[in-house]
């Protein structure tokens, strides 16, 4: 488990992760901070924040030092064995330890751990993925499964835990502005001239905007007016004053949602009410890609309205004469258009929900991806990937480094959860980890108020002091309004994916 407080952000699989330690499986943690799930692990591997490359590269390094990758598997289903083999030598236990912080040991045993048991999967999840170089640290944990080859059958791969309910289902059907929905490219004429056809309309030759792009475009110009669909960037995006600052700068925003959160109450022009998950029908795929029907089990109040009317209704009002009379509707059309979902029809989804591919009715669906090898022609691709350190690091102005994430209790921007009363008693304010060793040079005490600086903000909150984290470092949690940590964050960005660097600035901290 890298990268991920499962207990907190991901509570019901973490039941199941607990009942198989209790069971007998070996658990290893890696993770900047002494999460829950420490206290069940085999071992901890409390790395410095953004060093993920090195600690993995290590393992990879032992890996083939040893002898202990798979070799038929390397040999049929790989390509680049040879350049990763002689990229990760320079990567060694001990060197990676100077950077890390890990124990050379300690990387020596879990690669060899991972390598030997036949059944073992990795888990990831934001903290992998919220740096400025998360592809890199996404390829190097394949590295590790390609090697071993835990991939295609059961309890072995490598798991995005997504961040939020229905992640996959809104990349699955087009929510992203590279592909067409079924993961189709924009730049694909194949794939344009399919939809175009359906749909009646010429679908453009150039992909969409990134969220990061979208901010850059109403700074520039570029962008004027804007719909919202579940989305508060002025809260949940890095360098939050950055992000606030291009809002102000649109001649026109329209906010969708249940609730008048951060963005909508600072800059909406219009506000549509939408129902929550309780008060409409349709689908959910989770990180498995099982698809599952959901139904509305209440009304919704007023005149709030399930998001695919609301779509609807605006397209047209902007002529575009749409007549869908129902999610089964809107589902079938997506399925006769994604190959990988065709087989899939309501009725097959009444029970237990259908993994995709699931290419023809009657098919069963497919509950391990790459069975008998990678999908891709040529087999899984090995990446040699280099370390990069975070964008901003500590320095005598800025000597903390500061991490950011969720609790338990609270949920992304916090404007469900904090209208609840009782979740409000468990977990009122904002707080702020530090080490004991940062605290006593400070002279801050635990349940201090503190004032947090970076070169973008500054706010104010309660001092949590603890060996959670690591001297100089300091984790925060994002959900409160008017103690933001993305007040303090950084906008720099992945070059391919545009997510932010959540999880490393550099800050300073004194008592407030």
């Amino acid at each position: 488990m890298i990268g991920s407080n499962t207990t907190e952000a991901h509570p019901v699989a973490a039941l199941r992760m607990k009942q198989a330690v209790r069971e007998g499986a070996t658990l290893v943690v890696a993770d900047p901070r002494a999460i829950w799930l420490t206290k069940l692990a085999t071992r901890h591997l409390q790395l410095r924040p953004g060093t993920d490359v090195w600690l993995l590269n290590a393992m990879l390094h032992v890996i083939f030092a040893e002898g202990l990758e798979d070799a038929d598997y390397v040999r049929d289903h790989t390509e680049g064995a040879d350049e990763i083999r002689e990229h990760v030598e320079a990567y060694t236990p001990e060197e990676a330890e100077r950077v890390t912080g890990v124990p050379a040991e300690a990387i020596r045993e879990t690669a060899r751990e991972y390598a030997r048991e036949p059944r073992a999967q990795i888990f990831y999840t934001l903290g992998i993925t919220e740096h400025a170089h998360a592809v890199e640290n996404v390829w190097a944990l394949a590295n590790l499964v390609l090697a071993t080859g835990h991939l295609g059958y059961a309890s072995t791969g490598l798991y995005a835990m997504r961040g939020q309910n229905n992640v996959q289902g809104a990349a699955d059907s087009g929510c992203n502005p590279l592909y067409l929905p079924g993961y189709q490219p924009v730049e694909s004429a194949e794939s344009r001239a399919k939809f175009s056809a359906a749909w009646g309309v010429q679908v453009p030759e150039t992909p969409g905007l990134r969220l990061d792009q979208m901010v850059a475009g109403m700074h520039d110009g570029r962008i004027h007016g804007m719909l919202l669909v579940g989305e508060d960037p002025a809260h949940s995006d890095p360098n939050a004053s950055h992000v606030l600052d291009g809002f102000g700068k649109l001649d026109f925003l329209v906010c969708q949602d249940l609730f008048l959160h951060e963005t909508a109450r600072r800059y909406a022009d219009v506000v549509l009410p939408a129902g929550s998950f309780a008060e409409k029908d349709g689908t959910f795929t989770n990180t498995e890609r099982r698809v599952s029907r959901v139904r509305a089990a209440v009304p919704s109040p007023g005149e709030a309205k399930p998001d695919w009317q609301i779509l609807q209704a605006l397209a047209n009002a902007m002529g575009a004469g749409w007549d869908y009379g129902s999610p089964e509707e809107v589902w079938d059309e997506f399925r006769s258009l994604a190959p990988p979902w065709a087989g899939m029809d309501y009725a097959a989804l009444e029970e237990n929900g259908v993994q995709w591919p699931c290419p023809e009715p009657g098919h069963p669906g497919t509950p391990f991806l790459h069975v008998g090898g990678p999908a891709r022609e040529g087999g899984g691709l090995f990446h040699c990937v280099d370390w990069h350190p975070p964008v901003e690091e500590p320095d005598a102005e800025y000597p903390l480094l500061l991490s950011t994430g969720r609790t338990l209790y609270h949920y992304n921007t916090s404007s469900m959860t904090r209208r609840v009363p009782a979740v409000v008693e468990k977990q009122e304010e904002a707080f702020v980890e530090v080490n004991p060793e940062d605290a006593g040079a400070l002279g801050i005490a635990d349940g201090d108020p503190v004032r947090l600086t970076s070169r973008r903000g500054s706010l104010v909150a309660r001092s949590v002091v603890g060996e959670r984290v690591l001297p100089g470092v300091v984790w925060m949690a994002l959900h409160w309004a008017e103690a933001n940590a993305n007040w303090l964050t950084n906008d720099a960005m992945d070059p391919r994916t545009g997510t932010g660097e959540y999880k490393a600035c550099a800050v300073r901290m004194e008592k407030a």
